[in-house]
């Protein structure tokens, strides 16, 4: 015996799924405009967070700057007492770079403003 109400089947399960799909991104785009927030409090919130791991991270750069400090003075020293000629090379581009990490930590902060 044949069900009476199921005449079709696959018209009524296309516009099932259209139905649910249609009501689903009417949902997600009706949410959306519920989250919607002022974007000036969250750059603010943003820059506030920003502020305070500032100094956190500045000493981090200082930190980092130090142990980089550290490995080259024993690699130009290892370098200058086997007797290599580029030492002085070596010791610029090491003696740099630990200049160049205390240069930035410190213009950022003062570009930052904190």
């Amino acid at each position: 015996m044949k069900n009476p109400f199921n005449r079709t089947p696959k018209k009524n399960i296309a516009k099932f799924w259209l139905l649910s799909m249609t009501l689903c991104v009417y949902n997600m785009l009706y949410s959306i405009s519920l989250f919607a927030q002022d974007g000036n409090a969250g750059i603010q919130e943003a820059t506030n967070k920003v502020k305070g791991y500032f100094d956190t991270g500045t000493d981090l750069m200082y930190a980092i700057g130090a142990v980089v400090g550290i490995i080259g003075a024993i690699k130009v020293f290892n370098k200058w007492n086997a007797g290599e000629p580029d030492t002085n090379k070596v010791a610029a581009a090491w003696f740099g770079s630990c200049i160049f990490l205390v240069v930035v930590a410190t213009v950022l902060k003062s570009f930052f403003g904190i």
